[in-house]
Parts: C-alpha cells; sequence; structure tokens
C-alpha cells in the first residue's frame, strides 16, 4: 500500500519543477506541420485511444501495452454507464492507465466531472497532481489542444480546464456533495488505493467505508446520466473495499504478475528474472496479496521445514547460541517456552545445529547456555545471546544474572552474555518477514543429525503452527530469527573476529 508522506511547499514546487522539466525534453512537439496536418493527426489518434496515449504519454509508455490494458480501456470507453473493479497486482500500471483514460476523456469531451478517491486527501491529492502537470505542462498536448489552465479554477486538488472538465481528489470518509460541475454531475469515479492495512483488520471500519461509498459517493452521479465508476487496487484481505466491490460490479477485472500457466502477464516489463527476484526477497504471505490477489489471513505460512547435513562448525566464522527467556519462572503447562538454539552462518544459508525448547524453569534456561558451551567446545568461538527487551529486562538483572554467577561457580568459568535489546516489531510480522523467504529458498536448515531430538521436534512443530495473530506458541522460531538477525548484522558490519568466554587450552601450542 502507498504510505502518506508529508512535503514541504518547496520540496513540492521542486518536484513539480522536475516533471515539468522532465516533460518538456521527453515531449517533442510536430513543429512544422501546417494546421489541417496537425486536425488530421488529432483525428486520427483520437480514434484510436491507445495510440493517443503512446503519443500524448510517451514517458510513460515506454513498454508496449498488455491485452489485459487494451481490453480493459476499450471495456471502458465502449460503455456509458458502467461499473467495474481493476483487480490487478502490483507493478500492472493501474493508476498510471486510469490517469491517461480519464485525461483522454477530457480532452475528447467524453466525459466531463472526475473524482478522484483514495484512502485519504492526501494520497488523493498526490495522484491526482500528474494530471495537473501533464495538463499544464505536457507540450504535446498543450501544442494540440491547447492551455489547459482555466485561470481562477487551477489549485493542487480541485481544477478545471479550459473546456470545462473538472477533477477533484476526495479521501475516504469525505464529504463528496457540491462535486457538481455546473449542470454535470460526476460522470467518472476512479477509486484508487482505497484500502489500508490496519483497518482491514477491523470489520468494523471497512463496514463504515462501504457505507460511505454507498451512501455518499456512489450517489453523486445522474441516475439518468453516463458514469463510469472504477475501482482498481489489489485484494490485500478478505476483508477490504476491492472484495465489496467486486460484488457489486459490472465486470471484475482480475490480473495477477503472473498468469495461471505461470508465465508474467506483462512481459514486456515485468520479465520472469525479476518477478523472481522481488518474489525471493519477500515472505510467501506477501507476495500473494501485493502479487498474486490472495491475501492469506489465516493457515500457516510454514509448509515444511528443512532438513540437512550442517557444515563442521570449525568452517563458521560466527556461530551464536541465542536464547529468549520467556517471563515465567516456573515450569508447567501454563507458562511460555524458553529456548535457546545454536545457529551458524556459511554462504548464506542459516544452520540450526541444535539447542533446547520447552516449559521449563529459569534455572534449567541458564544451564542449557553451558551444555551450548560444551557442544562447541574446541571447535569454535560462541557468541551467547539472550533476549532482553525492556519488559524482561528487570526480570533479566534480578533473576538471570544472578543465576549464572551460580552457574559459573558450578562450571568454573564465566559465560561472556549479550543481552539482545532489539526494540523487536510483532512476533509474527518478523518471524514471517525474516525467516519465511528463508525457508522457502532453502535457506534455513535444521540439522538432520538432530531431527529426532524432541527439543527439535517441538521446533518444527512451532514453525508449521504459525498463524498471524500466533493462537500458537512461537518462541522457538522467535529465538531462531533473533540468532539470523545477529548473524546477519555481525556478517555486515564486523571485519575482525571477536573472542568471548572462556579460553580452553590447546596442549598443542607452546
Amino acid at each position: 500500500m502507498a504510505q502518506n508522506h508529508k512535503i514541504t511547499d518547496k520540496q513540492a514546487l521542486q518536484l513539480w519543477e522536475n516533471y515539468r522539466n522532465s516533460l518538456m525534453k521527453a515531449l517533442p512537439v510536430e513543429a512544422n506541420e501546417t494546421e489541417k496536418e496537425k486536425r488530421d493527426r488529432i483525428k486520427l489518434l483520437e480514434s484510436n485511444p491507445q495510440a493517443w496515449m503512446q503519443y500524448y504519454f510517451a514517458n510513460y509508455t515506454k513498454c508496449k501495452p498488455a491485452k489485459f490494458h487494451v481490453a480493459a480501456t476499450r471495456r471502458l470507453l465502449a460503455n456509458k454507464r458502467h461499473y467495474e473493479v481493476r483487480m490487478w497486482a502490483r507493478e500492472l500500471a493501474k493508476s498510471v492507465l486510469g490517469m491517461m483514460e480519464d485525461i483522454y476523456m477530457a480532452l475528447t469531451g467524453e466525459a466531463y466531472n472526475f473524482l478522484l478517491i483514495s484512502n485519504s486527501y492526501d494520497n488523493a491529492e498526490r495522484l491526482l497532481m500528474p494530471y495537473m502537470i501533464n495538463l499544464e505542462s505536457n507540450p504535446r498536448i498543450v501544442h494540440d489542444y491547447g492551455p489547459q489552465i482555466k485561470p481562477g479554477y487551477w489549485e493542487a486538488g480541485d481544477f478545471t480546464t479550459r473546456n470545462g472538465a473538472s477533477f477533484r481528489a476526495i479521501g475516504a470518509g469525505q464529504s463528496p456533495r457540491g462535486t457538481r460541475n455546473e449542470d454535470k454531475r460526476p460522470d467518472v469515479i476512479r477509486v484508487d488505493d482505497i484500502d489500508v492495512d490496519e483497518e482491514t483488520r477491523n470489520p468494523k471500519r471497512i463496514k463504515d467505508k462501504w457505507e460511505w461509498i454507498e451512501h455518499a459517493l456512489i450517489p453523486t452521479v445522474s441516475v439518468s446520466g453516463n458514469y463510469r465508476i472504477i475501482f482498481q487496487g489489489n485484494m490485500i484481505a478478505k476483508n477490504c473495499t476491492i472484495a465489496k466491490a467486486c460484488e457489486k460490479a459490472d465486470y471484475v477485472d482480475r490480473v495477477n504478475i503472473r498468469d495461471k500457466n505461470g508465465k508474467s502477464t506483462w512481459p514486456e516489463k515485468n520479465f520472469e528474472e525479476a518477478i523472481d527476484q522481488i518474489l525471493s526477497k519477500i515472505s510467501y504471505k506477501a507476495g500473494q496479496t501485493e502479487y498474486f490477489n490472495n491475501p492469506l489471513s489465516e493457515g500457516t505460512v510454514f509448509k515444511q521445514m528443512i532438513y540437512g547435513k550442517c557444515p563442521p562448525l570449525r568452517e563458521l566464522r560466527y556461530v551464536v547460541a541465542y536464547g529468549d527467556p520467556g517471563t515465567s519462572n516456573k515450569a508447567g503447562k501454563g507458562s511460555s517456552f524458553k529456548t535457546v538454539w545454536i545457529i551458524g552462518e556459511q554462504d548464506h544459508k542459516y544452520y540450526v545445529y541444535t539447542g533446547f525448547l520447552d516449559q521449563v524453569g529459569t534455572a534449567p534456561f541458564v544451564e542449557w547456555y553451558y551444555a551450548c558451551e560444551e557442544y562447541t567446545r574446541n571447535k569454535t568461538q560462541l557468541l551467547n545471546y539472550v533476549e532482553n527487551n525492556s519488559l524482561q529486562d528487570p526480570f533479566y538483572e534480578q533473576v538471570f544474572m544472578p543465576l549464572f554467577a551460580d552457574m559459573a561457580r558450578k562450571y568454573g568459568f564465566f559465560l561472556n552474555m549479550h543481552p539482545d535489546t532489539r526494540a523487536k516489531k510483532d512476533k509474527f510480522v518478523r518471524i514471517e518477514g525474516n525467516l519465511e523467504p528463508l525457508n522457502r529458498n532453502g535457506q534455513l536448515i535444521l540439522n538432520i543429525d538432530e531431527k529426532d531430538n524432541p527439543h527439535m521436534k517441538r521446533l518444527e512443530e512451532q514453525f508449521l503452527m504459525i498463524e498471524e495473530g500466533l493462537p500458537a506458541p512461537a518462541d522457538g522460531p522467535d529465538a531462531i530469527e533473533g540468532g539470523t538477525f545477529i548473524l546477519k548484522a555481525r556478517r555486515m558490519n564486523s571485519t575482525d573476529s571477536m573472542s568471548i568466554g572462556r579460553r580452553y587450552k590447546n596442549p598443542k601450542r607452546v
């Protein structure tokens, strides 16, 4: 979803000037033609909307339009009373095509009163700004159709052209009353980027927004006149305004980034390698929502975990023991899980060697770190981390530090612990966003030698039970996310090795 970004007047003016200058350079005009040649050329272009858009918006139409683009424009212009949902994935030029269509209809007299609706007024005004700049400064439009600025009626978010076409930006929930253009009611309502992620999680907010659309917005059109109502956006949730519009529309055009055969729906622009690359950078859930109109609000995120052979620990530069102490000092069914896992990284793959995940008290949790130290002894230098956010800090100071001191006396050496004080986002968002792509790409590997270890089995189960809202425990995956984060940071930011913890004497060294 697009986000609102406040900019200063000076920044807005600079953006305007940069855009205007790029238009002037990109769109040279036919300077040497006669007036008749000019009229004939314009008439020929207007008879072919695709050719018209490619000529007047050559800076936007560098790629040949896809079949669904051509069909959508043909449908829109052929139907004087039309209600359509363009449920198109990201990167399929929803807003750009909408702008070109609206300006075509305005300049050719096909429509006169345009409303552009978005999730907020600021976003609607931002989406309408390219309309205004092109009508004002596009050299080919000005050369062929004359200056479009109508003095006294030319303001950002609400302007009227010389031939009487009006454009107005409206944010969801704002009153659309008073949108009549002289005797003309709105004849084009374009709803763009109307859904917001946060609102889709609140059924009442979606209900209220839809009531505004049906009670206040759509009735602005003339019952007996022409009207075109277009919703454009991808389906970001099961319950969203795009989904509700689909129930009412005359036509629903659903286009994903790839077709049913797994091929790009717009190969002239979106190459297969480029699609693969972007999908590899985000989670499966995000990819399905943004590029395939398939919001996954329920069901497991991790379909299966990968087991494999781990490289020898001595070959790894960094190995981390990362623990999540939970919040309870007691063991039992009602308490949270405590966990510690040994994780290493090699060639951008993250290996989970072994670890512990159980509902235990604090003493066993602290002892797990010493077990991890024994597992890695004489093989690698282990970096010990423990989650210690603002909620856990008093517990860490008051309970765990004394226990670590007791264990040091028992084992004869102290562990050098690193509290992880990172301000963490929502648990599900972190696990799903940071670990699911690794798992899907074969970069998160559980040690096959530990497959029968009950702790490893519990870790796998927690991964496979993860759902949005986290009704199931996810302490183990949460610790794996913490450990991989530390390893990524170490690999990216550190150039020198670091010695932490007890140094064991090498009998072969003089």
